[in-house]
């Protein structure tokens, strides 16, 4: 073997050997009871995980996760593993989200911890490393979160992320990279991705406004003005409005009961309005003045801003009004390529799921249509019965009438 080779055959089998899944988690039996704790944090009602695959699905036994199964209650359940460090090495948190319940208001994010996490005190300000997924309300919030804490404080991107608003399953994934670059990925597709120190505000800027510039006085920035030369014509005041010359006075009008009689106003046609000088262009222009930066003495670089010391937990910490959201295909793994390879599945799941769902929709139009007739059958038998009870009435009037004729 060349040397090449064996240079590229020992790469191979590091790479190989870095590659690591530190956490998964599938939901394909009653297992995950004794891996994830439920939150027990004083003064909130929780709600209920419950497991199963919902209403529609394309295998049931594999589609099955966590789901939200009670209306307006906060949520808080997580996991630990084995804690591992992302130190020059690339994180990837992926996991799956089907709002089957067509949300309207609610989370369907996770929390990623360190091993300081107390899980049966788990709640809304408990701190985490990273906040990752979709989050809807009414039609105004529609994104996706990515947040990361950075030196004890949160800091949600700057961009606009939207997510998916329909009731199937979406797999959401986060790479983040140790050169400090990032990606968001829908379903295997990349919907984002840029620089961390550009996307989040972590770090001062590297420039500022210098406190000692300021622009000077005779500094002309109008790029127009009025023309000195111009003059107002002599014969541009006319008033806005004028006496109707066509009007009359009413013959009925009484000037001591009606008082002086005056035309009614209208606007006059040589009216011009206001009068102002032509504009020219502004010989003693300069352009608009640009506050000059220096270097901020604030701003330090932060090579490590991708860096998470110690990733030891994942949690589901959300509100949801309605609920019914599905949480499954949890992976937090150093592994681009198996990431995609586990969310490669969601064509086949999609499919699955519309094609169930759409003959459920069918048998639902079908049973309604059933029992449309069969009301309109019953309306009909009704109007039947209400006929023939007429009839009967009005004979037995008849007969009751012809008995008082023969008696007469």
């Amino acid at each position: 073997m060349h040397t090449f080779g064996k240079v590229l055959a020992v790469l191979s089998v590091v790479a190989l050997v870095a590659a690591e899944v530190y956490f998964e988690e599938t939901f394909k039996d009653d297992s995950w009871e004794k891996n994830w704790v439920q939150s027990e944090h004083k003064g909130v009602e929780y709600g209920k995980f419950v497991r199963t695959a919902g209403k529609f699905f394309n295998d049931e036994e594999n589609d099955k996760g966590l789901q939200t199964s009670q209306d307006a209650r906060f949520y808080a359940m997580s996991a630990k593993f084995t804690p591992f460090s992302n130190k020059d090495d690339t994180l990837v948190i992926q996991f799956s989200v089907k709002h089957e319940q067509n949300i309207d208001c609610g989370g369907g994010y996770l929390k990623v911890f360190d091993c300081k996490v107390d899980q049966k005190d788990l709640h809304g300000d408990s701190p985490y490393l990273v906040m990752f997924g979709p989050d809807i309300c009414g039609p105004g919030t529609k994104k996706v979160h990515v947040i990361f804490s950075y030196k004890g404080k949160n800091h949600l991107i700057n961009k606009d992320i939207r997510c998916k608003d329909d009731v199937y399953t979406h797999f959401y994934t986060l790479v983040v990279k140790s050169d400090n670059t990032y990606e968001v990925l829908i379903d295997n597709e990349k919907v984002e991705s840029g620089s961390l120190e550009e996307d989040w505000d972590f770090l001062p800027p590297k420039k500022i406004k210098d406190p000692e510039a300021k622009k000077p006085e005779d500094w002309d920035d109008r790029a127009t003005i009025a023309d000195p030369d111009d003059t107002k014509p002599e014969d541009w005041d006319k008033p806005e409005h004028i006496p109707d010359p066509d009007a009359t006075k009413p013959d009925d009008w009484d000037d001591e009961m009606d008082g002086e009689w005056e035309p009614p106003m209208i606007d006059n046609p040589e009216y011009k309005g206001e009068w102002k000088p032509k504009q020219i262009d502004n010989p003693n222009y300069k352009g608009v003045w640009v506050h000059p930066e220096i270097d901020n003495p604030e701003y330090v670089e932060d090579k490590d801003l991708y860096l998470r010391e110690e990733v030891c937990a994942v949690g589901l910490d959300l509100w949801q009004v309605k609920s019914g959201t599905i949480f499954d295909n949890f992976m937090i793994t150093n592994d681009v390529e198996a990431a995609k390879k586990a969310a490669a599945t969601f064509k086949d799941t999609q499919e699955g799921e519309k094609k169930i769902k759409e003959a459920q929709e069918a048998e639902e139009r079908k049973k309604a249509e059933e029992e449309a007739k069969a009301a309109e059958a019953d309306k009909d038998d009704e109007d039947l019965d209400d006929e023939e009870d007429e009839e009967n009435t009005l004979g037995e009037a008849t007969e009751v009438e012809d008995e008082g004729h023969d008696e007469l």
